[in-house]
């Protein structure tokens, strides 16, 4: 369960490193992704964000089998850690890549939609613009190919 979730989670914010440059122009020392950092609340808001994801994650059915026995802080941690780093924010992740991590967890595209839809109404609840959503959600789709491991 703790792969599992670890996983999922972990497959959301590693797609955002493929992320395309958000701003017309990127000051000095800033990353081309910057602005999507900014916009998401910086890391007081992506701690926000993760809360209520993780609620969510918990209090859907689809998802609850996955989430609900996990090390909750643990993982929400991590998730601000990575969405922080792959939007352009000041930090640094290391962790499994995601073909790994999902490889043997029985992910079906279900389990993965169902994730991604709990991410959409965490954003919509924490007040994330539209057109910002649908950045995070364009960078977010590649990753269903190391994500779901269904055989």
């Amino acid at each position: 369960m703790n792969k599992l979730l670890a996983s999922c989670l972990l497959a959301l914010c590693s797609t955002l490193a493929v992320a395309p440059a958000m701003a017309q122009s990127t000051p000095a020392g800033a990353s081309p992704n910057d602005s999507l950092y900014k916009v998401f609340g910086e890391n007081a808001g992506l701690v926000k964000l993760m809360d209520d994801f993780m609620d969510r994650l918990v209090a859907d059915a689809r998802t609850k089998p996955f989430f609900e026995k996990a090390n909750q802080a643990h993982i929400k941690e991590k998730l601000v850690e990575q969405f922080c780093q792959l939007s352009g924010g000041p930090c640094t992740y290391k962790g499994v890549d995601m073909k790994n991590a999902h490889a043997n967890l029985d992910i079906t595209k279900g389990n993965f939609n169902a994730l991604v839809e709990d991410l959409q109404q965490a954003m919509d609840a924490q007040g994330i613009p539209f057109g910002a959503q649908n950045r995070m959600l364009a960078l977010l789709a590649p990753m269903h190919r190391d994500v779901i491991t269904v055989k």
